[in-house]
């Protein structure tokens, strides 16, 4: 999933996810009082990447972009919602307070109803693999395909990565964008730059492949800049296992716990002048000198990173080109200027509303 070059294989299986959730947008736009608002467009995008993601981890589509999402995948989306709730609570909360308070149960519950939901999906395909198995046929398929008939793999280890996958590749990307989308549209000179790159680059009757929006150096450097300053995961950890290390000079003993604020990081001055503004050409290859790369890892380094970067990237380049090649996004008055609160992950501290107008 790490190698740019098979992640690509996806392009086609996304392309047709941003198809149906470009349609989707223009069937709410039109329903709205100005004809072009999209109210909630966190809520939409985070339906787009749950679709987007279990459409590549269990090749199928769930049906949260059809005007009515079954009830299987309404629970799934509610039971996600109350785990994330809940997390705060039983992470700040002592053992001994869980049978008093009612978080745990609640966030147990959550994990449970995400579990049973994955389970299903795993169990159908294994089905079907094994019915193609039965019938001597060719065993032909994405990531889940790939996991149950080509590694050694326990079944218990195989539902616990494919869930936590689903669950990694929902909020992260929806967020992402969504900071993005609100970006540009308080940034018109930012989204201008931006639709001139995705206009030319691309005919207007084609369909960009995966090859095409990777090499879109301003398109990428939007997604950088928004991860930039809205880091998905603000703070991680982690725990020095081996043998002491050495710091700034500062010698480290083993099991010693590293937290890193990737939002201060991110937000230094000395790294990123300016850095409460939202400015992609700081990531550009264009001869100025560049932040520090390690400035901003918003999916982490080395053997730790996020299994599902090259997935995310792609997800959001390809959105992201078709929304801005079709529409001119523009904020809502009524919504004013959000911030960003910590809920588990950085999310708006209010409603995003966002109006959709058609490009001439």
């Amino acid at each position: 999933m790490l190698h740019p070059k098979d992640s690509a294989q996806y392009s086609g299986v996304i392309t047709d996810v941003v198809t149906d959730f470009t349609k989707k947008i223009k069937n709410v736009r039109h329903s709205s009082p100005t004809g072009d608002l999209v109210p909630d467009i966190a809520n939409e995008l985070y339906l787009f990447s749950l679709e987007g993601i279990s459409s590549i981890l269990f090749e199928t589509r769930l049906g949260c972009l059809e005007k009515e999402i079954p009830a299987g995948t309404r629970e799934f989306i509610q039971s996600i919602a109350q785990m994330f709730s809940n997390s705060m609570a039983v992470v700040l909360t002592p053992k001994w307070s869980r049978r008093l308070l009612p978080y745990w149960g609640r966030y147990i519950a959550g994990w449970e109803g995400i579990f049973t939901f994955a389970k299903v999906l795993i169990d159908k395909k294994m089905k079907d693999i094994q019915q193609q198995v039965d019938k001597n046929e060719d065993v032909k398929g994405e990531y889940l395909t790939y996991i149950l008939s080509n590694t050694e793999m326990s079944l218990k280890d195989v539902y616990a990565s494919i869930t936590e996958l689903l669950l990694a590749g929902v909020d992260t990307t929806s967020n992402t964008l969504t900071w993005a989308l609100y970006e540009l549209s308080m940034n018109p000179q930012v989204q201008d730059k931006l639709y001139e790159e995705v206009s030319s680059m691309v005919p207007a009757d084609q369909t960009p492949t995966a090859a095409q929006v990777t090499h879109m150096p301003y398109l990428r450097a939007v997604i950088k800049e928004a991860l930039r300053m809205y880091p998905v995961v603000p703070i991680n950890a982690r725990i020095i296992k081996e043998q002491p290390v050495t710091v700034g000079g500062y010698k480290f003993p083993k099991n010693t716990t590293f937290n890193f604020c990737h939002y201060a990081m991110s937000h230094d001055e000395n790294t990123f002048p300016q850095s409460n503004t939202f400015q992609p050409e700081r990531w550009l290859r264009d001869g100025r000198q560049r932040p520090n790369p390690f400035g901003s890892i918003p999916f982490g380094f080395g053997v730790r990173g996020c299994v599902g970067r090259r997935i995310a990237e792609l997800e959001m380049y390809l959105l992201l080109f078709h929304l801005i090649r079709q529409f001119e996004v523009k904020p809502d008055p009524k919504t004013g200027k959000l911030k960003s609160v910590y809920r588990t992950v950085l999310v708006p501290d209010k409603q995003l509303d966002l109006h959709f107008v058609d490009r001439k």
